[in-house]
């Protein structure tokens, strides 16, 4: 038996054992029971909308139509997401089609072009319209293509041994739940966690990319998902997500908070940053307690590259939780500016990444790109908000939340 076919089995058996226990409800019943999230849609007007006749809408539309290109690749017959009104993948060709008409630049159009196709509803989590959202960027690091001097921390690619599956594939109700490891003999065990590989777990696989000279950096790097570095000739290669260990996603703000480091109304990135580069000791254990570890690839041309394999757009590209809404999809975001007093952030985004802190029917980050505005306004943005959906005309359907 290969490897893979191991794993296979390996994985059945963890899904029978998961989805069969005696006098236990299905999964869906469960979240029910448990009024664990659920997205809810109620149909609004665009009227309604906060800030919606402020909005250049020919400043989004090439986002959009990048999101199209994926979606052009699916089968047309397949549902487009979990709610009925978000249609089939069918319609939504259909409106990228006309979205390809639409001429670059012409405002009007591109409004005309919005209102007409789609119909706006508020997104709420059971019942509750209120969710967190956030802000990530493309950083810079300082590199070398081997360990010299300072820099000793390696970027490493997807090792070959990580074994990762979507048990949706084997059980409709499991959808979107990932599963990772790597084989031990005839075992599935969980893969190596971020303690272990700094320990030198992955030494000798050359897995190495590159070197870079900050331990911190670093581990804002794999927060970030994607980045450039520096090298000291003056150039510089991107370098995105290819994978994951596995392990659960630990905020390593919520522990500083249970440690009484800091206060949870003070917890922002560039607070970490400092209590980290001030303890260094204390600093290397605190972020070990986050067991995630992202795996990156050399990005050749655009970037930085997200979940839907497009380049993301700052401003207007924003990661979610793909349990609950689909990639491709636009989205109203209606939130404030961390860096402007008073300041509102309104504006059509489009669902293009996911991250794993991502987490809920309504939860954003919203990707603002490089330099030192987006870093610092990703580093300070957590913010109370909420935001709608927009979803095909021709798939309206009665569905009872």
């Amino acid at each position: 038996m290969t490897g893979k076919a191991r794993a296979c089995s390996v994985l059945l058996a963890l899904l029978v054992t998961a989805c069969s226990q005696k006098g236990a409800p299905p999964p869906a019943q469960q979240q029910a029971d448990e009024q664990g999230p659920r997205l809810t849609l109620v149909e609004t007007e665009y009227a309604e909308v906060p800030g919606w006749n402020g909005e250049d809408f020919a400043d989004v539309l090439p986002a959009f139509l990048r999101s199209c290109g994926q979606i052009a690749k699916r089968d047309s017959t397949s549902a487009f997401g979990v709610d009925d009104r978000m249609g089939t993948v069918g319609d939504w060709k259909t409106i990228c089609e006309d979205a390809a008409k639409i001429r670059p630049g012409n405002k009007i159009e591109a409004k005309y072009f919005f209102e007409s196709r789609f119909v706006p509803y508020i997104a709420r989590n059971n019942g509750d319209t209120t969710g967190l959202f956030t802000g990530y960027y493309e950083p810079e690091l300082q590199g070398r293509w081997r360990p010299e001097g300072a820099f000793q921390v390696p970027i490493y690619s997807r090792p070959k041994d990580i074994v990762s599956v979507d048990l949706g594939d084997f059980r409709r109700e499991l959808d979107g739940t990932h599963l990772a490891g790597r084989l031990e003999g005839e075992k599935l065990v969980p893969y190596y966690s971020r303690a272990e590989i700094n320990a030198g777990a992955l030494k000798g696989q050359e897995l190495e990319i590159m070197w870079v000279s900050d331990p911190v950096e670093a581990f804002f790097l794999h927060i970030q998902g994607s980045g450039r570095v520096r090298f000291a000739d003056g150039s510089y290669v991107r370098i995105g997500y290819a994978g994951r260990n596995g392990h659960r996603y630990t905020s390593i703000g919520r522990e500083l908070v249970a440690m009484g480091a800091m206060r949870l109304n003070d917890v922002t990135a560039p607070a970490i940053r400092q209590w980290l580069n001030t303890y260094p000791v204390r600093g290397a254990e605190l972020m070990n307690r986050n067991e995630s570890y992202v795996f990156f690839r050399v990005i050749e041309g655009e970037g930085p590259i997200g979940a839907q394999n497009i380049p993301l757009t700052p401003g207007r590209s924003l990661a979610v939780d793909r349990t609950f809404i689909t990639l491709g999809t636009p989205i109203w975001l209606d939130t404030t500016d961390p860096t402007v007093k008073e300041g509102l952030i309104q504006r059509m985004v489009i669902a293009q990444d996911t991250g794993s802190a991502i987490k809920g029917p309504v939860r954003g980050d919203v990707f603002w790109g490089f330099g030192e505005m987006a870093a610092l306004r990703a580093g300070l943005m957590k913010q109370s908000g909420n935001y709608y959906l927009l979803l095909p005309r021709a798939s309206m359907r009665p569905v009872v939340n």
